[in-house]
Formats: C-alpha cells, sequence, structure tokens
C-alpha cells in the first residue's frame, strides 16, 4: 500500500491553521477508505476532534481504531472533557483488558483536578490514588505532582499535604503546586498562609536546589497579602529583586507586590512600584485604586480609575466591587455614592448584588438608616438575605430599635421553617434581633425571641479568635 494517504493526512493534522469539523470528517474518512492504522496519526486526530469540541467523534475513532491501544487510550483521556475522561478511565478500568501507565495516571489525575466543580470527583480521585498504590506508580514524580494538583484543586490540602510530605524527590512544578494549592484554598485563609509561607522558606533552605517560578512568587505574595505581614512580604519582595527577576518587567508580580503593599500598609510603596511597572493590567489598576480607598485616599482613587479609563482599560464587575467595598471600609459616603453612580452612567457597568450590598453596608455603617432601606425597595433586582443583613446589624450598631425589628422580622420571614443546613444562618438572624431588643433594653422582647429559637431548635454558635505570632517565621532565611 501506497505511503501517500498517510503523509497527506498526516501534513493535514499539523497544518497550523484552525480546523473545522468538516475538515477533520474528511481527513477521518481518508484514514478509514485506505485502511491506515497508525496510533500516531490516530493520536493527533483525537486531539483535533477535541479542540473543536467533538469529544464523541474523538470516541469514535478509539473505537474503530485503538481499543486495545494504551497510548490512544491516555490521548483520550488527556483530550476530552473530565467527566468523559473519568467515565472512559472506570469503563477501561472494569474490563481489565488493558494495564495502565504512569502517562495514564497522570492524565486521570488532571482530568480530576479540572473536575473539581463535579461533587464525586473527590472520591473517585481518592480510588484512582488507592490503584497507584497498589500498582507501585507513586515514585513517579509527575504522578505525584498531579495527585497534589488534583486534591487542592478538590479543597482536600491535608490530603495534598500528605502526598508532598511523602515524596522523596520533588521538582520545582512541585513545590509550586502545593504553594499554589494552600494560595487557592478558601476558609481559614491566615492558616493556609502561614502555611505556604513556611513552606516556601523550606523550599529555599533547602538542600535539594529547586528555585522558584514567577508562579511561585506570585502566590507568595497573595499569601503575605492574607496575613498583612510586612516583614514578610518585604522579605519576598527583596528575594524577587535579587533571584527572581525585575519586578516592574513582570505585569504579574508588579500587581502581587502593589497588592502585598497595600495590604500591608505601606501605601507609598505601593504606589512607587506601581508608576515604575512597564506594563500595567486591570488587575494592577483595581489593586492600586483599591488600596487608595482603603486609605482613605478615595479622591485619587477616583482619579486613578479615571487615568484607568483614559490608558484603554475599562474597569469592570470585580473593579467597582473592590473600590465599594473600600469605600465600606473607611466609611466614605459621598465618594461611595459618587462612585455607584459613575459605575453606571460613565463605565456602562450594570450593578450586581455586591455592589449594592456594598452601599446598603456604607449607608447603614455612616447612620443613614432610612435611606439604605429606601435604597434596598429602590433595588432593581430582589435583595437577598445578606442585604437585610446588613442593615440589621447598622440598625443594632445605631440603635434603631424600629427599624432594626422592621428588618429583622422581614428577615426571619426569608429563613425557611425546616432545613438542618441553615440552621447556623438562621441562629444568626435570630440572635442579631435578640441583639437589637437588648440594646434597647427590651427585655421582654428579647426573652420571647431566645424561647422561640429553643422551641424551632436554634442554638447560638461560639465565636472564636486567633492570635498571630512572627516566631513563625525565619526572617533571617530570606
Amino acid at each position: 500500500m501506497s505511503s501517500l494517504p498517510r503523509l497527506i493526512c498526516l501534513s493535514l493534522l499539523n497544518l497550523n491553521k484552525p480546523k473545522t469539523a468538516r475538515h477533520l470528517n474528511q481527513i477521518h474518512a481518508q484514514l478509514i477508505t485506505n485502511s491506515l492504522k497508525s496510533p500516531p496519526l490516530f493520536a493527533k486526530l483525537i486531539d483535533q476532534y477535541c479542540a473543536v469540541s467533538l469529544s464523541s467523534h474523538a470516541h469514535l475513532v478509539f473505537k474503530h481504531f485503538g481499543q486495545s491501544n494504551l497510548f490512544l487510550l491516555n490521548t483520550l483521556i488527556r483530550c476530552t472533557q473530565p467527566k468523559n475522561s473519568l467515565l472512559g478511565f472506570a469503563h477501561w478500568f472494569s474490563k481489565g483488558d488493558l494495564v495502565f501507565d504512569d502517562f495514564t495516571y497522570i492524565f486521570i489525575f488532571g482530568a480530576c483536578a479540572r473536575a473539581s466543580s463535579l461533587a464525586a470527583t473527590l472520591w473517585e480521585g481518592r480510588e484512582i490514588h488507592g490503584q497507584v498504590l497498589k500498582h507501585g506508580v507513586m515514585s513517579n514524580i509527575l504522578v505525584q505532582t498531579t495527585m497534589i494538583h488534583f486534591y487542592a484543586n478538590n479543597k482536600d490540602v491535608f490530603s495534598a499535604r500528605r502526598v508532598f510530605d511523602e515524596m522523596v524527590v520533588r521538582s520545582n512544578v512541585t513545590w509550586n503546586a502545593m504553594i499554589t494549592g494552600y494560595c487557592t484554598q478558601r476558609g481559614r485563609t491566615k492558616e493556609y498562609a502561614r502555611d505556604a509561607l513556611v513552606l516556601f522558606q523550606d523550599m529555599l533552605t533547602g538542600v535539594c536546589g529547586v528555585k522558584p517560578t514567577n508562579t511561585t512568587m506570585v502566590c507568595v505574595l497573595s499569601m503575605a497579602s492574607q496575613l498583612g505581614v510586612l516583614e514578610s512580604g518585604a522579605c519576598v519582595h527583596g528575594y524577587i529583586e535579587k533571584t527572581v527577576c525585575v519586578p516592574e518587567n513582570d505585569v504579574f508580580i508588579g500587581t502581587g507586590l502593589v497588592d502585598m503593599y497595600a495590604k500591608c500598609g505601606c501605601l507609598e510603596s505601593a504606589l512607587s512600584v506601581f508608576w515604575q511597572m512597564n506594563e500595567r493590567n486591570l488587575l494592577t489598576w483595581t489593586a492600586m485604586s483599591t488600596g487608595l480607598a482603603i486609605h482613605g485616599r478615595a479622591n485619587e482613587a477616583l482619579e486613578l480609575l479615571d487615568s484607568m479609563g483614559a490608558s484603554g482599560i475599562k474597569p469592570n464587575v470585580v473593579t467597582f466591587t473592590s473600590l465599594l467595598s473600600a469605600c465600606c471600609h473607611v466609611g466614605l459616603v459621598e465618594e461611595g455614592l459618587h462612585l455607584f453612580d459613575k459605575m453606571r452612567n460613565k463605565f456602562g457597568v450594570l450593578p450586581v448584588m455586591q455592589h449594592y450590598g456594598c452601599m446598603v453596608d456604607l449607608l447603614g455603617r455612616a447612620g443613614h438608616l432610612k435611606e439604605a432601606y429606601e435604597f434596598i425597595m429602590g433595588m432593581q433586582i430582589e435583595p437577598d438575605a445578606i442585604i437585610w443583613r446588613s442593615l440589621l446589624s447598622s440598625c443594632k450598631v445605631h440603635g434603631d430599635v424600629i427599624m432594626g425589628e422592621k428588618v429583622g422580622k422581614l428577615l426571619l420571614q426569608l429563613q425557611p421553617e425546616k432545613s438542618d443546613a441553615n440552621l447556623t444562618v438562621r441562629s444568626e438572624d435570630f440572635v442579631a434581633l435578640s441583639n437589637v431588643y437588648a440594646t434597647a433594653e427590651r427585655w421582654g422582647e428579647v426573652e420571647i425571641v431566645r424561647k422561640e429559637m429553643k422551641v424551632k431548635g436554634i442554638d447560638n454558635k461560639p465565636g472564636c479568635s486567633s492570635v498571630q505570632s512572627m516566631n513563625n517565621y525565619d526572617l533571617d532565611a530570606w
């Protein structure tokens, strides 16, 4: 058989220009009519089908040409959507016809990491972890690193760290995966930030000779920002200057430094880095303008917002959420109202729930409770319970028991009568209303609210606090 059809198909698949479904179907037909059986060709075709969202066609290629070919199965797992990758892996695992190799587990853990929004993914990934241990491929550094990425993406940072600690050899990708894993977690943020900084110190002081990447440094700066420890952030800045890059030439590291210095209270250093940067993106402008607003320099923040628009970068929903939140943080009522108006009328950004919430909180904290209530009633979207809680909290602070009673009763009506998942939230609402009555020394109403909580089986959850110690950090190591 002539090799010409094979060469033509290969050259067509290797063309850099985008391919349509019609082109790929024609190539597919050539493979069939010429009885070509070349795994690299099939793999390339599977890859191209997945690139144009035709995963069903990719499965057909595998089904017709390579059902006993592990190379093609690995390609299919790597290229298809995560859910399909998991289903395909489960199917071939149950059949037992193929013996998986290291690449299979690397690609399937990658699929598990990308499928973190699926409820059962963590459970499935743990089962695959068990198979890795059983088949003795745990020594592969890429398998372990991808496993860390999977666990971190699925919010199981404890398991990710356990895999990391059990590794004998680690690459900079491994260290980066673990540090990034801490960086992306929600909840217990300060605890994870401390762990990430300590891990970064271990990375620098270890004998493995691994150097951090730019991505690592961006994550470390984010963790320093979360903690608000200027000494740590300044040490990271110095390390970047000496060993990684010139911050002004890297927009992501520069933005991280601006955000870190602003959140650590060193605004002049943030401004210095900002104006020295050779390139600024949307996040850079947002971080700097938010930092100015947080430190009470709202007029400068608004001027910077105008400069941002003049530079060709349009502020978005997140930009205005950050700025309004900053105005709320320092009680800049007039500036916040002006910004809210400018957001809609000048920049054409439609308000969402977060923006309305910031405005209610801003008005409420300043004691403008009636205006806040009228603002809620005039919203273009239905207010949620969080907005009403914000106003109720302000009623307690300012001792407006009449408004507080109205808002509190309205808030309780929004909560379902029977739902274990909402007991904590409902407890906070009852306690908030009780506190409004207690502030006005209306003890009879306080007793009525407390009795109603007992009848409904709602318990008040105790609070807690944490203390941060600089002894956790060896600053000399940086």
